[in-house]
């Protein structure tokens, strides 16, 4: 299992061509501050690798509510940490053709939301004929080695409910990690949001921990309400430790076929799990949860 976690991973692979490190966007500094770093880190960060972008209104409320302080805000509008003069025509070069990376890996989210909602089209007609017997992929790379957090206590989990899941996220994480701790409680807000009325999702937790007293640490303190695969049986499990990414906290979105549906990494560029997060916000807005759909 890898577990990198160099801040570099967090911000993403992208390189000039000297093989410094691309400069902070507005979105990089937000992706940092949602993360779990703090503004003193972010502005040491800035005087590394400097900052190359405009600061309008709504990029700046988007970086309060992320968690940017005044003095954050007032040094990169100062220009103090800007991008030589020397330099930007290259960094702009460099940036447009990221954008352009994140622009087909958005494409992609898209149709991927489309096939999604397609494909629940489908079986929802297929249901008013006849049930149909749906089982994930990933069912019988888990069966028998799920376990769960249950007021406090890890027992196993009833892994019979993974197998008409139609969407499983992959969360790779661990307890040493300070990113990980950090998202962690934003994902268990919002699969306690969603689970409910979309009983066709699921998240498996991945553990990256050195040891089951650590997973189990890590399980306890988040309260996680979703499944996790035994730490005993991690090592085993290629067929799942493939999607993850080069860093943690990754979270990869897969359908019952196994396809991945959308990831915290576009290659080698980290997007971070709040993709995920923003992707499925889309699927489920344009497609009612099943129990509504099917009257279960």
């Amino acid at each position: 299992m890898r577990r990198l976690f160099p801040l570099l991973i967090l911000l993403g692979a992208a390189a000039l061509s000297d093989g410094a490190q691309l400069p902070l966007t507005s979105r990089d500094v937000g992706l940092m501050l949602r993360s779990g770093y703090s503004n003193p880190t972010v502005i040491q960060e800035l005087v590394i690798r400097h900052f190359a972008d405009a600061l309008d209104a709504d990029k700046e409320t988007a970086l309060l509510k992320a968690g940017a302080s005044e003095d954050l805000l007032n040094a990169l509008k100062s220009g103090a940490y800007a991008v030589p003069a020397t330099e930007a025509n290259v960094i702009q070069e460099q940036l447009a053709r990221q954008n352009v990376r994140s622009s087909l890996q958005a494409d992609r989210a898209r149709k991927a939301s489309s096939a999604y909602q397609a494909n629940i089209a489908r079986e929802r007609n297929a249901r008013s004929a006849a049930p149909l017997a749906v089982t994930n992929v990933l069912y019988d790379s888990v069966k028998g080695d799920l376990v769960r957090c249950n007021n406090g206590t890890v027992v196993r989990a009833d892994d019979d409910g993974v197998a008409d899941k139609k969407l499983i996220a992959l969360y790779f994480s661990a307890h040493w990690c300070a990113p990980c701790r950090s998202f962690t409680p934003a994902l268990v807000d919002f699969y306690n949001r969603v689970a409910q009325q979309h009983p066709e999702f699921e998240i498996i937790f991945v553990s990256c921990d050195r040891s089951d007293f650590a997973m189990q640490q890590h399980m306890r303190e988040a309260k996680m309400p979703w499944p996790a695969i035994d730490f005993a049986r991690v090592r085993e499990k290629d067929a799942i430790k493939k999607y993850c990414g080069s860093g943690i906290p990754c979270l990869v979105l897969l359908d019952s076929t196994g396809k991945v549906l959308s990831d915290s990494y576009a290659g080698t560029e980290y997007l971070g799990p709040q993709k995920v997060l923003a992707d499925l916000d889309a699927m489920f807005a344009g497609a009612p949860g099943p129990q509504v759909a099917q009257g279960r």
